[in-house]
Protein backbone atom coordinates (compact mmCIF):
# COMPACT_ATOMS: atom_id res chain seq x y z
CA UNK A 1 0.00 0.00 0.00
CA UNK A 2 1.21 3.66 -0.84
CA UNK A 3 0.40 6.60 0.92
CA UNK A 4 0.00 8.72 -2.52
CA UNK A 5 -2.67 6.24 -3.33
CA UNK A 6 -4.85 6.53 -0.43
CA UNK A 7 -4.74 10.47 -0.49
CA UNK A 8 -7.97 10.53 -1.25
CA UNK A 9 -9.42 8.41 1.74
CA UNK A 10 -9.89 10.65 4.95
CA UNK A 11 -7.67 9.82 8.52
CA UNK A 12 -11.13 8.79 9.47
CA UNK A 13 -11.84 6.75 6.89
CA UNK A 14 -7.85 4.99 7.40
CA UNK A 15 -8.87 4.88 11.03
CA UNK A 16 -11.78 3.00 10.39
CA UNK A 17 -10.44 0.60 8.58
CA UNK A 18 -8.13 0.03 10.91
CA UNK A 19 -10.34 -0.23 13.66
CA UNK A 20 -12.59 -3.20 11.29
CA UNK A 21 -9.55 -5.26 10.38
CA UNK A 22 -6.33 -4.68 12.78
CA UNK A 23 -4.35 -4.33 9.77
CA UNK A 24 -1.26 -2.07 10.85
CA UNK A 25 -0.60 -1.12 7.23
CA UNK A 26 -3.69 1.77 7.32
CA UNK A 27 -1.69 2.78 10.59
CA UNK A 28 1.37 2.91 8.11
CA UNK A 29 -0.21 5.01 5.77
CA UNK A 30 -1.71 7.19 8.30
CA UNK A 31 1.48 8.03 10.14
CA UNK A 32 3.38 8.69 6.55
CA UNK A 33 1.08 11.68 6.85
CA UNK A 34 1.70 12.86 9.53
CA UNK A 35 5.62 12.13 9.57
CA UNK A 36 7.00 15.60 9.17
CA UNK A 37 4.29 16.56 11.74
CA UNK A 38 5.89 14.52 14.28
CA UNK A 39 9.74 15.14 13.53
CA UNK A 40 8.66 18.73 13.55
CA UNK A 41 7.30 18.77 17.07
CA UNK A 42 10.30 16.70 18.30
CA UNK A 43 12.41 18.86 16.98
CA UNK A 44 10.68 22.29 18.62
CA UNK A 45 10.99 20.29 22.15
CA UNK A 46 14.31 18.49 21.83
CA UNK A 47 16.23 20.73 19.67
CA UNK A 48 18.04 17.78 18.50
CA UNK A 49 18.01 16.34 14.81
CA UNK A 50 19.20 12.75 16.10
CA UNK A 51 17.33 12.31 19.23
CA UNK A 52 14.25 13.80 17.07
CA UNK A 53 14.00 10.75 14.21
CA UNK A 54 14.26 8.78 17.42
CA UNK A 55 11.77 10.25 18.79
CA UNK A 56 9.63 9.60 15.66
CA UNK A 57 9.94 6.30 15.65
CA UNK A 58 9.22 5.83 19.19
CA UNK A 59 5.82 7.91 18.73
CA UNK A 60 5.17 5.60 16.25
CA UNK A 61 5.50 2.62 18.44
CA UNK A 62 3.72 4.38 21.03
CA UNK A 63 0.82 5.30 18.74
CA UNK A 64 0.42 1.50 17.59
CA UNK A 65 0.27 0.33 21.13
CA UNK A 66 -2.51 3.21 22.32
CA UNK A 67 -4.75 2.73 19.33
CA UNK A 68 -5.19 -1.14 19.99
CA UNK A 69 -6.58 -0.22 23.55
CA UNK A 70 -8.23 3.41 22.83
CA UNK A 71 -10.55 4.08 19.81
CA UNK A 72 -9.66 7.84 18.94
CA UNK A 73 -11.73 10.17 16.75
CA UNK A 74 -9.13 13.32 16.19
CA UNK A 75 -6.44 11.78 15.28
CA UNK A 76 -4.10 14.75 14.40
CA UNK A 77 -5.04 16.44 17.46
CA UNK A 78 -4.21 13.24 19.79
CA UNK A 79 -1.34 12.68 18.03
CA UNK A 80 0.15 15.86 18.53
CA UNK A 81 -0.66 15.41 22.12
CA UNK A 82 1.00 11.52 22.13
CA UNK A 83 4.48 13.30 20.41
CA UNK A 84 4.23 16.28 22.86
CA UNK A 85 3.92 14.30 26.09
CA UNK A 86 6.76 12.08 24.57
CA UNK A 87 9.05 14.85 23.93
CA UNK A 88 8.46 16.60 27.55
CA UNK A 89 8.63 13.05 29.24
CA UNK A 90 12.16 13.00 27.24
CA UNK A 91 13.25 16.36 28.40
CA UNK A 92 11.66 16.00 31.99
CA UNK A 93 14.26 12.24 32.09
CA UNK A 94 16.85 14.11 30.25
CA UNK A 95 17.41 17.24 32.32
CA UNK A 96 14.96 16.15 35.70
CA UNK A 97 13.38 19.91 35.11
CA UNK A 98 9.80 19.85 33.72
CA UNK A 99 7.58 19.23 37.41
CA UNK A 100 5.51 16.33 37.82
CA UNK A 101 2.28 18.50 38.97
CA UNK A 102 2.10 20.30 35.85
CA UNK A 103 3.13 17.11 33.19
CA UNK A 104 0.68 15.13 34.95
CA UNK A 105 -2.26 16.98 34.70
CA UNK A 106 -1.10 18.23 30.92
CA UNK A 107 -1.25 14.39 30.35
CA UNK A 108 -3.82 12.64 32.56
CA UNK A 109 -6.03 10.35 30.91
CA UNK A 110 -9.32 8.81 32.12
CA UNK A 111 -10.40 6.26 29.88
CA UNK A 112 -13.72 7.27 30.24
CA UNK A 113 -13.28 10.41 28.42
CA UNK A 114 -13.30 11.25 24.68
CA UNK A 115 -9.78 12.70 23.25
CA UNK A 116 -11.64 16.04 22.13
CA UNK A 117 -12.48 16.34 25.81
CA UNK A 118 -9.04 15.67 27.35
CA UNK A 119 -7.93 18.36 24.65
CA UNK A 120 -10.10 21.25 25.53
CA UNK A 121 -9.39 20.27 29.26
CA UNK A 122 -5.00 20.49 28.71
CA UNK A 123 -6.14 23.86 26.68
CA UNK A 124 -7.94 25.50 29.78
CA UNK A 125 -6.05 24.16 32.36
CA UNK A 126 -2.97 26.00 29.90
CA UNK A 127 -4.90 28.96 29.69
CA UNK A 128 -4.93 29.17 33.63
CA UNK A 129 -1.90 28.73 34.02
CA UNK A 130 -0.90 31.37 31.76
CA UNK A 131 -2.92 34.04 33.62
CA UNK A 132 -1.94 32.76 37.18
CA UNK A 133 1.25 33.09 35.94
CA UNK A 134 0.70 37.06 35.72
CA UNK A 135 -0.47 36.94 39.36
CA UNK A 136 2.80 35.41 40.56
CA UNK A 137 5.09 38.23 42.27
CA UNK A 138 7.59 39.84 39.62
CA UNK A 139 10.74 38.04 40.84
CA UNK A 140 8.68 34.03 41.01
CA UNK A 141 6.94 35.58 37.45
CA UNK A 142 10.49 35.58 36.05
CA UNK A 143 12.17 32.89 37.35
CA UNK A 144 9.56 30.44 36.65
CA UNK A 145 9.40 31.76 33.35
CA UNK A 146 13.15 31.76 32.52
CA UNK A 147 13.88 28.03 34.26
CA UNK A 148 10.29 26.45 32.91
CA UNK A 149 9.60 28.22 29.70
CA UNK A 150 13.03 29.48 28.45
CA UNK A 151 14.38 25.90 29.75
CA UNK A 152 17.44 27.95 31.42
CA UNK A 153 20.03 26.35 34.13
CA UNK A 154 19.73 28.07 37.72
CA UNK A 155 23.00 29.42 36.81
CA UNK A 156 21.57 31.28 33.41
CA UNK A 157 18.56 32.32 35.34
CA UNK A 158 20.60 33.69 37.74
CA UNK A 159 23.30 35.38 35.38
CA UNK A 160 20.44 37.01 33.85
CA UNK A 161 18.42 38.24 36.62
CA UNK A 162 21.41 39.50 38.83
CA UNK A 163 19.41 37.26 41.70
CA UNK A 164 21.83 35.07 43.69
CA UNK A 165 21.42 31.16 43.67
CA UNK A 166 20.05 31.04 46.62
CA UNK A 167 17.03 33.54 45.91
CA UNK A 168 16.62 32.03 42.06
CA UNK A 169 16.45 28.72 43.86
CA UNK A 170 13.66 30.13 46.70
CA UNK A 171 11.89 32.31 43.56
CA UNK A 172 11.27 29.11 41.51
CA UNK A 173 10.19 26.88 44.19
CA UNK A 174 7.89 29.13 45.65
CA UNK A 175 6.50 30.44 42.21
CA UNK A 176 5.88 26.57 41.14
CA UNK A 177 3.93 25.81 44.40
CA UNK A 178 1.88 29.21 44.25
CA UNK A 179 1.12 28.49 40.26
CA UNK A 180 -0.12 24.90 41.08
CA UNK A 181 -2.04 26.68 44.25
CA UNK A 182 -3.90 29.13 41.92
CA UNK A 183 -4.87 26.91 38.59
CA UNK A 184 -6.08 24.53 41.28
CA UNK A 185 -8.10 27.31 42.74
CA UNK A 186 -9.41 28.63 39.20
CA UNK A 187 -10.34 24.88 38.67
CA UNK A 188 -12.24 24.03 41.78
CA UNK A 189 -14.30 28.13 41.41
CA UNK A 190 -14.87 27.23 37.66
CA UNK A 191 -12.94 29.89 35.78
Amino acid sequence: MKADKYAHISDTELLEKYYADHNNEWLGILLQRYTLLLLGVSMKYLKNEEEAKDSVQQIFLKVIQELKKYKVEYFKSWLYMVAKNHCLMRIREKQGRITAEITDRLTARPEEETDRQILLQNDHTLDLMEQSLTELNPEQQQCVTLFYLQKKSYQEVSDETGFSMLQVKSYIQNGKRNLRLLVERKLREGV
